[in-house]
């Protein structure tokens, strides 16, 4: 239908070539220098578009070099037989290891490797002890792409049927979607459903690290934290701060390190009550990523090893009131691009 419209003049004479005449070969071409979302909403025009928008070599163009790193972890029968189009989408959802306690996607953007990592995959300091630190569960880190990502368990063996069914619209969706509501990749993906809170303690210490292949590109790493303890109250968030104190006297400790040698660290007061006294405490109450630093790789074999921290062991004074609920490992200006975008 998108040939024939293309060739007709408003009083319905014919005229020159138009879009359906263009070879699927060079749209295909044309297609590599555009983003997923451009493709998906081009792939609509007409059957040459739609079928170079489905070229395994276009979409192996997005994926990242090493893609089959990401792969490796999940069961084969997820993606055998897969077109390289099927695989980006499926690798744009998160790819849980390590117990469920990681996970890694690409982004529909730029299809680049971003990663979370929940609380339970690091050491906390008195983890163990009630006094202390409590699990508590969230939903806060759902979206509506979060229960998108719950459709394969639902469907089962349908899952393969219906993604060849709707892959285009699914994508589509997901695309607008993220465009409407300014969403962050990250967060929308995040979806552990449990943070560490912490009461009160002297010795503030939290650890963890990561192996992973990443692709070559810089990484921000950053801590995802809020100050108070949230619920839902007559279908209202709210949050508590009956516990949180001892922040504002002493800035945290951030560090991270590498296999290779790099090195980075940063310092920072989670709350600064008198500082913000005028114009309201905006550190308080919502989830805050605090970054740590970057770190360059260069090649993803051999494996980096990423290890990371956050410090506050002065023992003059005690602290509570902090939820942790995750790192995010980020390419960097992927991060300050979705940062800019939502201050927009």
């Amino acid at each position: 239908m998108g040939a024939s419209l293309s060739n007709l003049t408003d009083n319905g004479a014919t005229m020159g070539p138009g879009l359906g005449d263009i070879p699927e070969s060079c749209v295909a071409c044309v297609f590599l220098y555009l983003t997923p979302p451009e493709i998906c909403n081009l792939a609509r025009l007409n059957r040459a578009f739609r079928g170079a928008a489905s070229s395994d070599s276009v979409w192996e163009n997005k994926l990242p070099s090493n893609y089959q790193d990401l792969l490796d972890l999940m069961p084969p029968e997820r993606y055998q037989n897969s077109s390289k189009k099927d695989i980006f989408a499926l690798l744009s959802r998160p790819v849980p290891f390590e117990d469920g306690n990681k996970e890694v996607w690409l982004d529909r953007v730029t299809g680049r490797v971003c990663m979370s990592i929940s609380a339970r995959a690091m050491a906390i300091t008195g983890i163990e002890d009630r006094r202390y630190w409590n699990w508590i569960p969230t939903e806060e880190s759902r979206s509506i792409y979060g229960y998108c990502l719950l459709l394969p368990s639902y469907l089962g063996e349908q899952w393969e049927e219906f993604q060849l069914a709707v892959s285009f619209l699914s994508l589509l969706l997901i695309f607008v979607y993220a465009v409407l509501t300014d969403f962050d990749s990250a967060a929308a993906c995040h979806q552990f459903h449990v943070v560490a809170y912490l009461q009160q303690i002297w010795w503030f210490e939290v650890d963890g690290a990561v192996k992973f292949p990443f692709p070559p590109d810089i990484y921000t790493l950053s801590f995802r934290l809020h100050l108070g303890r949230f619920s839902k109250r007559l279908g209202r968030r709210v949050s508590n701060f009956e516990h949180t104190h001892g922040w504002d006297i002493k800035p945290v400790k951030l560090e991270l390190s590498t296999s290779d040698g790099q090195h980075a660290s940063s310092e920072c007061c989670l709350d600064e009550t008198e500082q913000d006294d005028v114009n309201g405490n905006h550190k308080r109450g919502c989830w805050i990523e605090y970054k740590v630093g970057e770190f360059v790789v260069t090649d993803s074999e051999p494996a980096t090893e990423v290890r990371f921290s956050m410090k506050q062991i002065d023992c003059t004074h005690s602290k509570g009131g902090l939820c942790v609920d995750s790192v995010f490992i980020i390419p960097s200006n992927l991060r300050e691009r979705k940062r800019s975008e939502v201050l927009k």
